[in-house]
């Protein structure tokens, strides 16, 4: 069978994070049945999504996201609180959400311009930074907010980390983890 590969530019979440994450969608599992859940591997923030990119498409985006990134410096993010998109009784993505950054911004801003300029057509809704956690609400029952309210239980402390880098993924659907890093662009430090 022959899948038809995505691209798409991203904040990593650091390593320490993901397990802390991993942690906590096991317990979430437990209470919020969803169909499908992120391998927290895959963990990330989502600047620009290209879907199919012929190649010279792709490089053209590589060598302006490049430019706009150089010396652009490291910036701190710190996980906030849970939420859901799609139908308030049935949620399509259930996610974690970064406080407020301005930093994230300008950056998420750098790469989308960038590409939009080497010939990609993205996504025009504004940008909401999350981290996809699971997909497909499966629950007998409708959603209620107040299950979101594991949270508090779980992370009283922050979750911040330092964004040092934006990287170009490939999907590989047939895998898991499905999302392999083609292209690294490092934050000053």
């Amino acid at each position: 069978m022959n899948h038809q590969t995505h691209f798409f530019y991203a904040v990593p979440i650091p390593k320490e994070i993901k397990l802390i994450m991993k942690d906590h969608c096991e317990k979430f599992k437990q209470s919020l049945p969803f169909n499908r859940w992120v391998h927290h591997e895959d963990l990330h923030i989502t600047l620009a999504f290209l879907g199919f990119a012929p190649s010279d498409q792709l490089e053209k985006s590589i060598e302006n996201v490049s430019t706009e990134l150089k010396g652009n410096p490291s910036f701190s993010l710190q996980i906030n609180q849970l939420g859901i998109f799609g139908r308030k009784e049935s949620p399509r993505i259930f996610w974690a959400d970064t406080l407020k950054s301005d930093e994230l911004q300008f950056v998420r801003k750098k790469v989308f311009t960038a590409c939009e300029d080497a010939g990609f057509q993205l996504e025009t809704r504004p940008f909401r930074p999350h981290i996809t956690l699971a997909r497909k609400w499966t629950g007998d029952e409708p959603f209620h907010h107040e299950r979101l309210d594991v949270w508090q239980e779980l992370q009283p402390n922050s979750l911040a980390f330092l964004a040092s880098e934006v990287v170009l993924f490939q999907t590989h659907l047939e895998k898991t983890p499905k999302y392999e890093v083609k292209k690294v662009f490092p934050l000053k430090k």
